[in-house]
């Protein structure tokens, strides 16, 4: 059986790589995930706010990882049209090589869509 490192990151990889349903072959029926204006319960409503946002990245900047038993932290910038330096931080929980929490911070306000010139 995977680590929890290594659960998350096949999980990074697959939605960062824009291949959601490997994603959420890897996150729980019943996931929770906090994240700025949000709350979600389950995979359904997961997936819906990962898939809607995961087309938008043109890249990914990784920063650092941090592993504590079932919980993982990552610190990356997830990269857009409209900021290419703005940090997010997720901290994930496994359980049996499942993801079942997911706490997101990010600024909102910087993945907007970019000033008009």
């Amino acid at each position: 059986m995977d680590t929890a490192i290594d659960t998350v990151k096949r999980y990074h990889h697959a939605w960062t790589s824009g291949d959601i349903d490997a994603a959420m072959s890897i996150v729980a029926d019943d996931i929770t995930c906090r994240a700025p204006g949000v709350d979600l319960d389950g995979k359904d409503a997961y997936r819906q706010f990962i898939g809607g946002f995961a087309p938008r990245l043109t890249g990914i900047g990784e920063i650092a990882e941090f592993v504590d038993g079932d919980r993982v932290a990552l610190f990356y910038y997830p990269q857009t049209a409209a900021t290419a330096i703005t940090p997010a931080a997720e901290l994930l929980t496994v359980a049996d090589g499942k993801i079942t929490e997911s706490v997101l911070i990010f600024d909102r306000l910087s993945y907007g869509p970019p000033a008009q010139a």
